[in-house]
């Protein structure tokens, strides 16, 4: 449990800081969406868990300190004001001085880019769903009747992308007003998804160092990671529009999710409850479904979070039951 040594230090810090900066209210906002933040990523560490076990020790470390700043800053500020900066036509400088000074007009630009935001996260976190059920070499199933019948389909070239691609039409046309912006948000997130999963995977094939092996996997969990964020930025900006609340209760939220990460890989937890991969990337697949229809109707923070947290809850208990049923009597 030494890995959470760490977050509890940036929790307590950041908390004095926020009672400090912004009184009682500013503390309750930023504890808020650290508990938001956290409660709803379980399926991020999962699958992050996964990736990382590909990963060394050295890897592994740097994950959990010197990514934190690319989590917190990278994902949680910065992205958005490139995603803003596009989406409005403005200037990534012009952009990020709205968010430091004017955080309630700005508040408004992240809305009025919420298409954008949904396309992309979307798109890529259907391609890592996606990826992961259509898979001729997957032998273990959870649901059983619908994982078998999608590994099946994995022997058909890049099926991933032609779904997820198609989804992207059906949106485009179902809103044409916006389906110049859903096709080149969603494209973005196919393309950066297949170019990431492919440099990782020719490194592993091709047997590069491990060095290169954990720079390339790094890369691609901390987009992962910018996937999985984008609608709870978006989300946070509901609740509150000063930008340092946000980033600070994010903040401590993405430290717990990352050591969270590492404590699953040290524990060996996904070998140990086999089917909890599988109920991530259903929840995954939920959450991407969810993003998506944000772009037409108004889908309630609770509700996504309600996908994640109930498929890696059964895919838990259905994990003990199977342990309870194999595990020999003394």
């Amino acid at each position: 449990m030494g890995v959470f040594i760490f977050p509890a230090i940036v929790t307590v810090v950041v908390c004095v800081g926020a009672y400090v900066w912004g009184g009682f209210s500013a503390l309750f906002l930023v504890v808020l969406l650290a508990v938001l933040e956290t409660t709803l990523s379980f399926d991020n560490a999962v699958v992050n868990a996964k990736v990382l076990a590909r990963m060394d020790a050295k890897w592994q470390r740097l994950f959990l300190v010197w990514g934190i700043p690319l989590a917190v800053f990278g994902t949680r500020f910065a992205l958005p004001i490139f995603i803003v900066a596009a989406a409005a036509g403005l200037s990534p400088i012009v952009v990020t001085e709205l968010a430091i000074f004017d955080p309630v007009h700005y508040g408004e630009y992240i809305e009025g880019a919420h298409v954008a935001i949904a396309a992309f996260g979307a798109a890529f976190l259907f391609m890592v769903s996606l990826k992961y059920f259509f898979n001729v070499r997957k032998t273990v199933h959870w649901i059983s009747m619908i994982e078998r019948y999608l590994s099946r389909w994995g022997g058909i070239e890049a099926i991933e992308v032609a779904l997820t691609l198609a989804v992207l039409l059906v949106c485009a046309f179902l809103l044409p007003i916006k389906a110049a912006t859903i096709l080149t948000a969603g494209i973005i997130g196919v393309v950066l998804f297949v170019i990431i999963e492919g440099i990782a995977q020719s490194f592993e094939m091709a047997g590069a160092s491990a060095a290169g092996v954990g720079m390339a996997l790094f890369i691609y969990l901390n987009i992962l990671d910018a996937a999985f964020s984008l609608d709870g930025v978006v989300a946070a900006f509901a609740i509150t529009t000063s930008l340092p609340v946000i980033i600070a209760g994010l903040g401590i939220g993405a430290v717990f999710v990352r050591a969270f990460t590492v404590y699953l890989v040290r524990a060996n937890t996904l070998k140990n409850l086999i089917y909890l991969e599988h109920g991530a990337h259903w929840a995954i697949l939920g959450l991407a479904g969810a993003m998506l229809a944000t772009i037409f109707v108004k889908v309630p923070e609770a509700i996504t979070g309600l996908i994640g947290l109930l498929f890696v809850t059964l895919a838990y208990v259905s994990s003990r039951r199977e342990m309870q049923r194999t595990t020999p009597r003394q």
